[in-house]
């Protein structure tokens, strides 16, 4: 015979305030295991957002990102002969040849970070359909001209339409704001790529991207320009270019996340346990009665630690209303592998309340499960008698 649940909803009710204490303490821990996870998902789904599945970008080979990869301008004019880059309705090949530069710019609530220039080609706005103009014009070619993200905008100074950014041994007139949503567009400056090269004395290029006729088509054309005896070159979907940009810094956070929640938790598990064992020491009379009544040991134990994951439930529920807030919340940081500045927001998904509601009810079973043995093992007639 099982002890209905609702004795133990009486009973968490009836000892309310430690319940909420409780509960209390492993809905923090939650918020703090639920909001690093939402950082590390945040964090991927807004550089994965930021690549087209039709896209593909071509890097060096060895190369981990646009910053540290170089491409001449012989090997770029190969890669535009291939046959299954789609036309770009101006009789040429749908391709943009891209350069990305790293600047140092004051922050306006104090201090300095890297900034991402992006140098575009005439297509690099159409193969971005994310990207729109918000205020002024994009940049005119063959002129020091810059469009700025609105990410940028709002954290740095001196990048509002109108302004001059003086940079590589020129003055640069800022023409418009863009904003490409949830997207790491949103967080660089664009402009002429040559112009780029010219003022920042680079003669190559970082990367070329261009968008394919079939997307099923990759496999064939990686193994080409990979293969190409006249390149060193290699070519990624830009998804999966851009999920490979936020792997190391989301793993960081997703390992900083757990050690600290691992930390929190003991205490939240020792608070539980508190608590249970207490429940035991007052309720000795009621668990006599309960096994004089024919409940038998394994119906007492069921029902404390069906008690302790209530308990669980509840503070993981609780932790994970505070963290959806979070997504009210956009943050920046630096991007460990392309070391410049990076905004994004808190992203909560049906995993990560799964997980974090899981690690909760596990709180609840470890800090439950001594109070629960101890409680099913007490002698009926000592039980009665202490009571």
């Amino acid at each position: 015979m099982a002890i209905p649940v609702s004795y133990n909803l009486r009973n968490l009710w009836t000892r309310r305030l430690t319940t909420f204490l409780t509960a209390s303490g492993m809905a923090m821990v939650v918020f703090v295991f639920a909001s690093i996870l939402m950082l590390a998902e945040g964090l991927q789904k807004t550089l994965v957002q930021t690549g087209s599945h039709d896209n593909v970008v071509v890097l060096r080979k060895g190369a981990t990102g646009d910053v540290d990869s170089a491409i001449d301008r012989s090997q770029a004019s190969v890669v535009e002969t291939l046959g299954a880059i789609a036309p770009d309705g101006r009789g040429g090949p749908f391709l943009a040849r891209e350069v990305m530069i790293l600047i140092t710019l004051p922050k306006r609530l104090g201090g300095t970070s890297n900034v991402a220039i992006r140098g575009i080609g005439r297509n690099s706005l159409d193969l971005r359909p994310q990207v729109r103009l918000v205020q002024g014009r994009m940049p005119a070619f063959g002129v020091p001209e810059m469009a700025v993200g609105t990410s940028l905008a709002r954290r740095f100074k001196g990048l509002q339409v109108g302004d001059t950014l003086c940079c590589g041994l020129r003055n640069w007139r800022i023409v418009g704001l863009m904003d490409a949503g949830n997207t790491a567009f949103s967080s660089e400056i664009w402009a002429d790529a040559d112009q780029i090269m010219q003022a920042f004395r680079r003669p190559v290029y970082s990367s070329l991207v261009f968008k394919l006729k079939d997307p099923a088509a990759f496999d064939g054309v990686k193994a080409f320009i990979e293969g190409d005896p006249r390149l060193t070159l290699q070519a990624k979907r830009e998804t999966r270019f851009y999920l490979d940009q936020s792997e190391m810094m989301a793993m960081f956070l997703r390992v900083l996340g757990i050690s600290l929640t691992v930390i929190f938790s003991l205490g939240a598990m020792i608070g539980a346990m508190i608590t249970m064992y207490a429940a035991v020491a007052n309720r000795t009379a009621e668990v006599g009665t309960l096994r004089a009544l024919g409940f038998r040991r394994r119906s007492i134990l069921a029902s404390f630690i069906v008690e302790a994951l209530i308990l669980g439930f509840i503070g993981g529920c609780a932790g994970l209303v505070l963290a959806s807030f979070m997504q009210l919340i956009t943050i920046s940081t630096v991007n460990f592998q392309t070391f410049s500045e990076l905004a994004f927001r808190f992203a909560l998904t049906p995993s990560i309340v799964f997980e974090s509601l899981a690690f909760s009810l596990f709180m609840g079973l470890a800090g439950g499960v001594l109070p629960a043995v101890r409680a099913s093992r007490m002698n009926i007639v000592e039980a009665l008698r202490t009571g």
